[in-house]
């Protein structure tokens, strides 16, 4: 029996992106969406293999789900050792990142405007900075800014709020190499004014304020959930 709310994940298999579903999962039905899932996923988290970058794999995957109340766009990717200054590499990034997020958006878009719902996209610190060795990375969750602020903008008529969380250093997979290396771990630390890395969950409490009620008059912002990495 589904719950009084929906929400559709994407990436809500792995890291951020489940802790985000397990929270709103307290009050929704959750439909995470991603190509990998965690093995001790639990069962409340209906897991659907889905290629974001597809309009037909995430139509299929939600064929059964006519309305939506909530949209988290988490899924993402990053590539390591020189591959996202390779075209190939910089395309499948922002493929995934950016592009995954508008389609995903584009899909649910008229069953959240039918909930007057709202959709949270991920961004990252990496949104503000430019990155060294990932620039597709960087470029793509700079787009998810431009992104968050026109959809809030084109659908605010409609009753539905869009927002974005900015994660800063969240202990994930996706942040291991620097969390396992001395030299970078150190470094972020000693920028870090909380002195701790985040866990997911403190993305995902954020990501349920946003969705709840008490954000009923908030749209277009970008949220940083970063310890004060940025302003350090």
């Amino acid at each position: 029996m589904m719950s009084k709310f929906v929400a559709v994940v994407t990436g809500g298999g792995t890291g951020i992106g489940r802790a985000i579903a397990e929270q709103l999962s307290k009050t929704c039905t959750v439909m995470c969406l991603g190509m990998d899932a965690d093995d001790d996923l639990p069962e409340s988290l209906q897991f659907r293999k889905a290629d974001v970058t597809s309009v037909d794999g995430v139509t299929a995957a939600l064929e059964d789900v006519p309305e939506v109340d909530y949209l988290i766009n988490c899924a993402g990717v990053i590539l390591h050792e020189g591959r996202e200054f390779t075209t190939d590499g910089f395309k499948k990034v922002v493929d995934i990142n950016l592009c995954g997020t508008q389609v995903t958006t584009s899909v649910v878009q008229a069953r959240i405007v039918r909930r007057a719902g709202v959709v949270v996209n991920v961004a990252s610190m990496w949104s503000f900075f430019g990155s060294r060795n990932n620039p597709a990375y960087a470029a793509s969750k700079a787009g998810i800014l431009g992104l968050t602020r026109s959809y809030a903008v084109a659908l605010a008529e409609h009753g539905v709020r869009v927002n974005a969380v900015a994660p800063g250093w969240i202990k994930t997979r996706l942040s291991a190499g620097a969390l396992e290396n001395p030299e970078r771990s150190t470094a972020i630390m000693a920028r870090l004014p909380m002195k701790r890395w985040g866990e997911p969950e403190d993305v995902a409490r954020v990501v349920g304020f946003l969705c709840s009620e008490e954000a009923k008059y908030v749209t277009g912002v970008v949220l940083p959930v970063d310890g004060g990495f940025g302003i350090a």
